[in-house]
């Protein structure tokens, strides 16, 4: 009987876990807070982004100088992923023209199935990074999916967003960097 009270136990914490978020890659103390911004004085140094895209074409964030660069990291099993892709879309049109790119970075997933969840939804490029690396390469890592980070216009990580995001939290993030004058 004890055995069974314990193993329910587990599965319930299992799917407790699995319910708040879609995966983890790691712990930190800002991993507690789902919203990090960083004073520009705290962003450290600028980040570099480079890959394949979904479509075979290539990405390097060095084309994109000058520009805020929101990077969306998801997965086409990640349901919270699903839930804010629509958002992702919508603010990037409504902000692309302050010089804001967006790009998409697909973690631990099949290309097929990312390449599906994309077409006909998302206008932005999406990398395809099935082992993670990109994530991994940030000097302030995402921790779980879905995950944002929007980089200055010096590519410097300013906001962290650890969970799913609507267009009404999102934009006036992004808002708030494009219009930092540094």
């Amino acid at each position: 009987m004890r055995m069974r009270r314990l193993a329910l136990i587990a599965a319930l914490t299992a799917a407790l876990v699995t319910l708040t978020s879609c995966g983890s890659t790691g712990g930190s103390p800002a991993a507690a807070q789902p919203v990090t911004v960083y004073p520009a004085a705290e962003r450290g140094a600028p980040q570099s982004i480079a890959g394949t895209l979904l479509d075979g074409g290539s990405y390097d964030i060095a084309a994109h100088r000058g520009e805020v660069v929101v990077v969306n990291f998801w997965a086409s099993w990640c349901g919270p992923c699903r839930v804010e892709k629509d958002d992702l879309e919508k603010t990037y049109q409504a902000t692309k023209g302050s010089r804001v790119a967006f790009l998409g970075v697909n973690i631990r997933d099949d290309k097929d199935k990312a390449k599906a969840f994309v077409a006909g939804q998302l206008t932005y490029p999406s990398v395809f990074d099935p082992q993670s690396r990109l994530a991994l390469s940030f000097n302030v890592p995402p921790t779980s999916l879905p995950a944002t980070i929007i980089l200055d216009r010096q590519h410097r990580v300013a906001v962290m967003i650890r969970k799913a995001m609507l267009q009404s939290d999102l934009q006036p993030l992004v808002d708030q960097i494009a219009a930092e004058n540094l």
